[in-house]
This record gives structure tokens, sequence and C-alpha cells, in this order.
């Protein structure tokens, strides 16, 4: 601790270096933080994904629709519990800046599949009995500021759901969840019912997918199989997974999104590191004539090695510090953003962790390290007097 104030004098020496390389170190470590943040709460989705549901739909894309006859084969199969009709509206509510998920589905099957989606009774029946009626998550409304009556309308971007006029829904009920069992429920959806859209267009759209329900989750693989094969030799063939690897299927259409944001973060730590090891050269090429008064006073080689990889190892904790910050106000501020908060907000448990925080700080600390470690070996090695002979 006695040099602590020499090393913290050698780093004002020079304070716009000492800051803009600060800056960059914390810019790296913001970025590796988010973005692994990001990452983190996909995949922890994915995982909470309900083992005992399975996803039907059509083999070759989400843009063809399956036979509405499929659903009494699909509930015939044995270890199928349920079979439920799900359909993706896209609907948007004024502007597409507005957008929400919002689902057609057969809303009496559709809460008992679901337990993760909490109504009261009396909104749940209310919404049974109003073939115009909708549920929404608590999430919506309160961005809406809808409440139970409110009246709205939509209209689907997808061609075949388009009736001449936007649909009208009537809020029957606002459901929640308990994030304790079920902290990957998503509260900015929407679910009306299938029979309103399928009457409406007058009979003429079929099933986006279907939802099924086993007696056995261990089942899952034979179910998938067995349902398949029922429509192998069909026109409309179908591909049956379950819920986690249908979500990652449909996130997978945007790339492979792991892959591309940890090689954003690699080569920006790469970078990083350049540009802090080229800092530490240019410090300890400007200091060589203290370096070598220090050696002449006595100051032992490994002495003066060490301070080096010290101030080295400061400047990485301070910008892992100052990324850390960034970082998390960053996270917080992402779901008030337009278009991308309505996608994250889909992620109850955005934050950042502190494996994440950890792990950054860790690699800000390591590349503060490696930027000083060949300058530090050089001082560690030159002589007094080749040193003093430069001067």
């Amino acid at each position: 601790m006695k040099y602590l104030p020499f090393i913290l004098r050698h780093l004002r020496r020079n304070w716009v270096r000492t800051t803009s390389t600060v800056l960059a170190m914390s810019i790296c470590i913001f970025l590796f933080c988010t973005l692994r943040t990001v990452i983190e709460a996909v995949n922890w989705s994915l995982r909470s994904a309900s083992a005992s549901r399975l996803v039907a739909r059509h083999s070759v894309s989400l843009a063809f629709n399956l036979p509405l006859s499929y659903e009494a084969r699909i509930a015939a199969v044995p270890g199928v519990k349920q079979v439920m009709i799900q359909a993706f509206f896209l609907g948007i509510y004024r502007d597409f800046k507005n957008f929400f998920p919002n689902f057609a589905v057969e809303a009496e099957k559709f809460l008992p599949m679901y337990p993760e989606i909490m109504l009261p009774d009396d909104q749940k029946q209310a919404w049974l009995q109003d073939m115009r009626g909708c549920i929404v998550g608590r999430a919506t409304a309160e961005k809406f500021g809808w409440k139970i009556g409110d009246v709205f309308q939509m209209e689907s971007a997808i061609p075949p759901y388009r009736g001449g006029k936007p649909f009208e829904f009537v809020i029957r009920g606002i459901y929640d969840t308990d994030r304790r069992r079920y902290p990957a429920t998503d509260l900015t959806a929407m679910f009306f019912h299938y029979k309103y859209m399928y009457e409406t267009l007058n009979r003429r759209v079929g099933v986006g997918s279907y939802i099924v329900l086993l007696d056995d989750p261990r089942q899952a693989g034979a179910v998938s199989k067995a349902v398949d094969a029922l429509f192998e030799n069909s026109e409309a063939q179908t591909r049956t997974e379950t819920e986690a690897a249908f979500l990652a299927g449909f996130m997978a259409m945007a790339g492979n999104l792991a892959l591309l944001l940890n090689g954003i973060a690699l080569a920006v730590s790469f970078t990083i590191l350049l540009v802090t090891a080229n800092t530490m050269s240019m410090a300890v090429r400007e200091r060589r004539t203290e370096i070598a008064i220090l050696k002449t006073l006595g100051f032992p080689s490994r002495l003066v090695m060490g301070l080096i990889l010290t101030e080295a190892l400061l400047i990485g904790a301070l910008g892992g510090g100052l990324g850390l910050l960034l970082s998390r106000g960053m996270i917080q501020a992402l779901p008030k953003i337009p278009l991308i908060g309505d996608a994250v907000r889909q992620f109850p448990n955005l934050g950042l962790l502190p494996d994440v925080a950890a792990t950054g700080l860790g690699i800000s600390l390591l590349l503060g390290l490696m930027a000083g470690l060949v300058p530090a070996l050089l001082a560690y090695r030159a002589r007094i007097t080749e040193m003093l002979r430069q001067v």
C-alpha cells in the first residue's frame, strides 16, 4: 500500500491518456456484460419452457397452416392428454411500434394447459362467454392504460388473417403469474378466441400450430415421432418438438444469436487489448529515466516490474468497474426503448447477473495484466546504463 500514491501519481501524469484507456476498457466490459446478459436471458427462458407441452407445426415453415382435421387425429395418439389450436395473429395496435405478441387460441383449453397464466374466476368466465373477448398480460395493460371492459381494434400483418376491416376486441381479463413458480411467463401477450377469427374470416383459415399436452413429459420424444408419422405422406407434413426446441428454432431464424454476440465481444476485447498494451508501452518508454533512477537507488527489478503490473491492473479495475456501471444502466433502460423494449420485456429475469459481472471484471483485470506484462518484462530486464544512455 505504501507504493499506491506513487502509482497514482504516474497515472495522473498523463491523465488524458489514462482516462481514454479507462474509457476504452469500460466500453469493452460494457459490451461484454450487456451482450452476455441478453444471451443468458434467452437461454434461461428456453430452459424454463414447459416439458409437458409439444408444438406441432407445418414441417416447411411457420408461414404455412395445418388443416383443422389434424386436431382429432393428434388427440388420439397414445400419451396425448389434450390438444389445442393456436395461431400467431401478428396484430398491430395503431402502429407497429406498439407491437405485442397476440395469439388466437381455443379459450376453453388454453387456461388448463397453461397454469402459469393466472386469471380470476370472474374474468375467466367473462372471457369464455364473450366471443370478442380477450385477455392481456399485466405488462401490456399497464403500458396502454387498459382496464377490464376496454375496447380496441387490431389488424393482422398476415394477409390471410385480414378480413377487410380491423378486428374488435373487448378486454375481459388481465392475467398475471406466480414469479416464484413460473419466472419466465410472458406478461406482454394477448390471447383471444380462435373461433372469432375463424368465423370472421368465413372459415378460410387453417391452424398455425397445435399445442399438445402430454400425460408424461418423459414420452415427449415418442409422442413427437408418432404425431409426425401420422402425416408423413400427407400434403401438410408436421414437425413436432418440445416447447423449448420450438422457441429455440424460432429465435434461430434471426441467426446464431449467441455466436454473433460472442464474436462481437471477442473482437472488441482483442482491440481493447491492443490499445491498452500500446498505452502501457508508451507510458513505460516515457519513464525510462525514472525506472533507471529507481534501480540506481536500490529498487529491485522485481519491484519495478510489480509497480508497472499494478498500474496496469488498476487501469483494468477502473475500466471494469465503470463498464459494469454502464452495463447495469443500459440493461435497466432496455425495456423502455421503443421496439427493443417490447422484445426484452419478455425476459422477466433480465438483469446484470452476479456471475456475468464477476466474469466481466475478471476479463478487465486479465486485459490489464496482459497489456502490462510485456512492458513490465522489458523494464525488468532493462539495464541502467542502457536506459540512461538514451536520455
